[in-house]
């Protein structure tokens, strides 16, 4: 147990003449992790923002004392144990004082600044900004300020909190929970004396709460972090935290282990929790999409007649079908190269749903940037090496060190051994094979972090060693990035080899739809015949 770190004395909050606090008392020790529960009302939220000195929560009565490590010098605070040791910023020794947190201004603001927040719900980020350059900016306000030294604890971070494959995704853009984890990254990125967590994993997917509380746990116990959780949700409280209060109308009904508070939580809760809702898995909805062209000779054609399906995140989905039955206009529609006759594609970016036939940067232009394409021709630059291939010669725009965590990270989520890895990087295209040349290429698509990735004809004529190394890059590309493929092929043995689920197109109409085994029972024998 460290030593006390905050202390509250009989803190009272109103709104509105009515008491959402009343009377609380407690001390919180250095390193302690303490789990807040409570019915919804109950206060949980307003200690925190109390703790955290935002003004609109400035308590009626009562007073909170911090007891920090102070250099008169500078005004450097730290946390109580650094009494006595060298300030980090100026060398001057470190000096414990006691804070009337409501009452100081002058110390007090130094005292907010090194107390991360954070919401269930308000994201903390700079929208406009890739995750790369809210992760810099965050580190940019720490104690060291030489750039190598910001990207080389960036790239650790990143890679931490399983952001690689966003790196230069635009913070708005990114799903809940990935929005989540940028934010607690730059959280911590700012090394924090008191970390104060309201709901952090409240609506999230069971991916990324979990990411979430496991770092939460490693940089509490890593960092000796001052830890408050609120949540209504009692594992939450039970993974986390090594204390727990429950909170009751305002006041502490009840202190102590984790479990016993539960405990009397869930006897004392007599209403059901509200279902939470979790991100929906739909990434890309086609509804009714008609596409007519005329022709002088054949007069109306119907490349795409009321096409409706669905794709889920994750998938590896195949639009299959002989030549001419839809397939190519189909993938370009998605795509936002062609428009539709009529109907809609939506493609579900961050938590919106973008309309593909919305022109404009916030429409169709928002979403086609994570939109990546491998064609059959695909092709590298012969005279550039596997690493300029894959940074500077597509426009990449990375600082070098990071651009080769990337090229490196990329290459092994499409399978190859980063051993491996390091002797390539300065080949060229034509010193690799050809199933190596082609994971090339489909990283060069990945490497730009696409939602969707549209692969045409990917098995093309090649053989059937290479076919299997595609398959296998893929595979593992889905299972590293959580990255989802559209296939448009004509080739059953490689989609049934890939492909969780597909749909049949023929004459523009979809006529089967389901799992892949299902879907191609309903090929014809001439299609069947036309289609290897």
């Amino acid at each position: 147990m460290g030593e006390p770190f905050i202390i509250l004395e009989n803190i009272s909050k109103k709104f509105n003449g009515k008491y959402v606090l009343k009377d609380i008392s407690l001390t919180i020790n250095e390193g302690d992790r303490i789990g807040i529960l409570g019915k919804s009302g109950s206060g949980k939220s307003v200690l925190l923002s109390i703790l955290k000195g935002i003004p609109e929560y400035k308590p009626t009565s009562g007073r909170v004392v911090y007891r920090i490590s102070y250099c008169k010098s500078c005004g450097y605070v730290d946390k109580p144990s650094s009494v006595n040791t060298p300030c980090p910023l100026c060398n001057s020794k470190l000096e414990l004082i006691e804070v009337d947190f409501w009452k100081d201004d002058r110390i007090s603001k130094r005292i907010k600044n090194r107390i991360a927040m954070m919401f269930q719900r308000t994201f903390g980020l700079y929208g406009n900004l890739t995750v790369y350059e809210n992760i810099v900016e965050a580190l940019s306000k720490s104690i060291q300020k030489n750039e190598v030294d910001i990207n080389k604890k960036a790239i650790e971070i990143i890679d931490k909190f399983g952001l690689s494959h966003r790196i230069i995704h635009i913070a708005r853009d990114l799903s809940g929970g990935e929005k989540q984890r940028v934010v607690l990254a730059r959280l911590l990125a700012t090394k924090p004396i008191l970390l104060l967590a309201d709901e952090p994993t409240g609506t999230l997917d069971p991916f990324s709460t979990k990411l979430i509380n496991n770092i939460l746990n490693e940089e509490a116990k890593k960092n000796n972090i001052t830890m408050l959780v609120t949540s209504h949700l009692p594992q939450v409280i039970e993974v986390l935290c090594e204390k727990a209060i429950l909170l009751n109308e305002g006041k502490i009904e009840a202190i102590g282990d984790p479990k016993e508070i539960i405990n009397i939580f869930i006897r004392e809760e007599a209403e059901e929790h509200e279902e939470i809702k979790r991100i929906e898995e739909t990434i890309l909805k086609v509804e009714n999409v008609k596409k007519y062209y005329f022709s002088i000779d054949r007069g109306v054609v119907k490349a795409l007649d009321d096409v409706s399906f669905e794709v889920k995140k994750g998938q590896i989905f195949g639009i299959i079908g002989i030549s001419g039955a839809g397939k190519t206009t189909l993938s370009r529609i998605i795509a936002g190269i062609t428009n539709p006759t009529s109907g809609k594609v939506l493609i579900r970016i961050g938590d919106e749903w973008i309309d593909m036939s919305e022109p404009g940067i916030m429409g169709r232009g928002r979403a086609t940037r994570y939109i990546g394409i491998l064609h059959q021709e695909y092709s590298l630059y012969p005279y550039r090496t596997i690493l300029e291939n894959l940074t500077d010669a597509i426009g990449l725009e990375l600082p070098d060190e990071f651009a080769r965590f990337k090229v490196i990270s990329t290459l092994k989520a499409v399978g190859f051994k980063e051993d491996y890895i390091i002797t390539i990087l300065d080949k060229y295209p034509d010193e690799l094979s050809e199933g190596e040349k082609h994971r090339i290429a489909l990283s060069q698509v990945l490497i730009k972090e696409p939602l969707i990735v549209i692969l045409d004809e990917p098995s093309g004529t090649i053989d059937l060693l290479t076919q299997r190394e595609i398959i296998k890059s893929i595979k593992n590309a889905r299972k590293e990035l959580g990255q989802t493929f559209i296939v448009v092929s004509h080739d059953m043995d490689f989609v049934i080899r890939l492909c969780d689920e597909a749909i049949l197109l023929r004459e523009g109409k979809i006529v089967a739809k389901g799992p892949t085994l299902e879907v191609i029972k309903h090929l014809l024998p001439e299609e069947r015949a036309n289609m290897k």
